[in-house]
């Protein structure tokens, strides 16, 4: 698996996108749309020009089926966000889970880079990676996502002929990722059926995510994911000592009960751990 991944991950690095075929059982999509059904029937149509007024969106799919934790915690799939993520962080962060349902008669998305929503410096580091993974299969009629590959290397272009997009087809269990640097947009569904998919996004572990994922999995429910999950949605300091509760890991707060009053303690990447003690012998000295 190693070899496909180094492909995948230099395919993500040179055009900004890569697509994963038969990540995932079929089944699996199947089953996680089942439990989806009752949020796509019940969930408004979106406000706003951006979000589209033929569309639906919903978050926290975690909470909505036991299914999307497959899509979530994909081995392949966190081994290259890691791959393109990790030079700047300690840790990566889950940034959303969202259900799209695109309708017939909506519109082409603005064409965006989905890093914009921070305010830091472009062009040196990669903010996130999106994975769409579809439950309808994508196509160019149906609304399926577009793409400019090679966009993420000139982080000044602002705008690319619509020519020059590429739409992916893809099929249940396939994963499309793509770089928070990539221009992109959902298509236009010219066809007669709501076109459906999943987009689960992750960031630098330092970053505010889209979605809060402390406000979406508070402790009641988080103590009931498996703990590299709950630290992916946020129970985890990124090191150095970032994210803390009264100085300890946010995990603190998933146990039965918690303690009223804690000590703060200390964490610090191994290279800040050598630091501090070379200063401390230095005192000695």
């Amino acid at each position: 698996m190693s070899v496909s991944i180094d492909f995948a991950a230099g395919d993500l690095s040179r055009d900004g996108m890569c697509v994963l075929r038969g990540a995932l059982d079929p089944a699996t999509i199947f089953a996680l749309a089942a439990d989806l059904a009752p949020s796509f029937a019940l969930t408004p149509m979106c406000r706003g020009v951006f979000y589209g007024h033929r569309t639906r969106r919903f978050g926290a799919l975690l909470r909505r089926s036991p299914h999307a934790e497959a899509l979530v915690r994909h081995s392949a799939v966190l081994a290259i966000v890691e791959r393109m993520l990790l030079p700047w962080c300690e840790r990566i962060a889950l940034n959303l889970t969202q259900a799209v349902e695109i309708h017939p008669g909506a519109l082409a998305q603005l064409p965006h880079r989905d890093q914009d929503m921070w305010a830091g410096p472009k062009g040196s580091m990669e903010y996130l990676v999106n994975v769409m993974w579809p439950i309808d299969p994508f196509t160019h009629e149906n609304g399926g996502t577009r793409l400019w590959p090679g966009s993420h290397v000139d982080q000044d272009l602002a705008e690319l002929l619509e020519k020059d997009a590429v739409v992916p087809g893809l099929a249940p269990g396939d994963a499309l990722l793509f770089l928070g640097s990539t221009l992109h947009g959902g298509g236009g569904n010219l066809s007669d059926a709501p076109r459906r998919g999943v987009i689960v996004s992750y960031c630098l572990g330092w970053l505010k995510p889209f979605e809060l994922q402390w406000l979406v999995y508070p402790p009641a429910i988080a103590r009931h994911f498996s703990p590299e999950l709950a630290a992916l949605v946020g129970y985890a300091q990124h090191r150095p000592n970032l994210g803390n509760v009264e100085g300890q890991c946010p995990s603190i707060l998933l146990g039965e009960s918690v303690p009223e009053y804690l000590g703060a303690i200390d964490a610090l990447r191994p290279d800040q751990e050598a630091q501090t003690a070379a200063f401390l012998i230095g005192r000695r000295d």
